[in-house]
């Protein structure tokens, strides 16, 4: 029987928003139940959008909530590295074996030119018009320039990207743990760069070949990605790896507390709220963006309030250990609609895992906040009376 694995696989663009943190956490949950084992890797191939101190932020994030995974950067594994930077080479491999095998195909097409394709076929009445079949044979790329052409463009050291050929009919279907059948259009799908000018690979094309070489099972991630799923089981079964390609389940969005939209980073100051884990010191921002460690919750009501957002393992019981969880997830529980962020209820979560806690531990906990305000008390019994007392 093959061993469960999943993996987070955030990029390092920033801190680790709450929506990001439910989706650990639903890994880490799916995957203690099932007793395998959960990666961490970090997706840092968008090279322009780097933060700094955004991996260490998301490593300390997890570590606070208790998320614990097997490997990662900062852990190591037989199946690393783990951060896409330090693989990039093997990405245009198996690219070029999609070229060879007539799956993938080399274009030179110029910024300029794309802008020209976009604004003729506009004219056209073709509205968002799509490098897809019906333009790939007017372009300049390896499908209409001889071989000899093509090799001494490559050997001059001109630009050029590597599309995927999506086929011009048929569908592509998968079944979602969450969802159930999806099916996509070819017709509605465009021939998608899998490795850039600089030779760097896209989000696609990376992430496709990290989940077969760290022999990845399932993919639980945002609904974000759902439209891309059709691509990555063509790039699946373009490199000849069908067999392998894992069970995905795309997890609904978390809505702003008004209900409409998705939660973003920006709607902590609009609404006065945390929306991240912990503290974010924007260093270019010069601005400090409030997380809920900060604000006095543990970490414990933090991650059952999460869970929650989206998942419920049935009955009118709300609190649960981390550990309670990790036996009762399943995906068949977590439901398709978004799920709205109430901090009232988080409130609550907080409140009733502090009046569960021990006043020792409690105690313990205070004494940060008290130094803070200018408390420096030495008898630790009367904090936890003080505790006790408040609770």
């Amino acid at each position: 029987m093959t061993k469960v694995r999943v993996r987070f696989a955030p990029s390092p663009t920033g801190p680790l928003h709450i929506g990001g943190l439910r989706t650990a956490l639903y890994n880490y949950l799916f995957v203690r139940e099932k007793g395998g084992q959960m990666v961490l890797r970090i997706e840092d191939t968008d090279r322009n959008r780097r933060v700094e101190g955004a991996e260490q932020y998301i490593q300390e994030a997890l570590k606070w909530c208790g998320i614990d995974y097997d490997e990662g950067p900062d852990k190591g594994g037989i199946l690393g590295p783990y951060r896409q930077s330090d693989r990039w080479e093997v990405y245009k491999k198996f690219a070029l074996e999609m070229v060879e095998k007539g799956s993938a195909y080399i274009a030179f097409d110029t910024e300029e030119e794309l802008d020209q394709m976009r604004k003729e076929k506009e004219a056209e009445g073709i509205h968002s018009p799509k490098y897809d079949a019906s333009i790939r044979n007017q372009m300049t790329n390896s499908l209409t320039l001889s071989s000899s052409e093509v090799d001494r463009r490559v050997s001059e050291g001109e630009p050029y990207v590597i599309r995927f050929k999506i086929p011009e009919e048929g569908t592509v279907m998968f079944e979602d743990l969450i969802r159930g059948e999806v099916v996509f259009n070819f017709r509605e799908m465009d021939d998608k760069v899998l490795i850039k000018g600089d030779g760097w690979p896209t989000y696609h094309m990376a992430n496709v070949v990290d989940d077969y070489l760290m022999r990845i099972t399932h993919v639980i991630r945002g609904e974000e990605w759902l439209s891309s799923t059709g691509l990555h089981i063509l790039l699946y079964e373009a490199l000849g790896w069908q067999r392998d390609k894992p069970q995905f389940a795309h997890l609904p969005l978390i809505l702003k507390p008004t209900g409409k939209g998705k939660l973003s980073k920006r709607d902590g100051a609009k609404f006065g709220i945390p929306v991240f884990p912990m503290d974010w010191k924007d260093l270019e921002a010069k601005e400090v963006f409030p997380g809920f460690k900060e604000r006095g919750f543990s970490p414990e009501a933090l991650v059952n309030f999460i869970a929650f957002l989206g998942w419920n393992p049935g009955g009118e019981r709300e609190i649960y250990s981390l550990s309670e969880m990790g036996q009762l997830f399943s995906l068949d529980k977590v439901s398709k609609g978004g799920a709205r962020f109430d901090y009232d209820k988080a409130l609550w979560f907080n409140q009733q895992h502090l009046m569960q806690t021990d006043d020792s531990i409690l105690a313990q906990e205070a004494m940060p906040f008290l130094n803070q305000k200018g408390f420096f008390p030495t008898d630790l019994k009367m904090v936890e009376r003080v505790c006790s007392l408040m609770k």
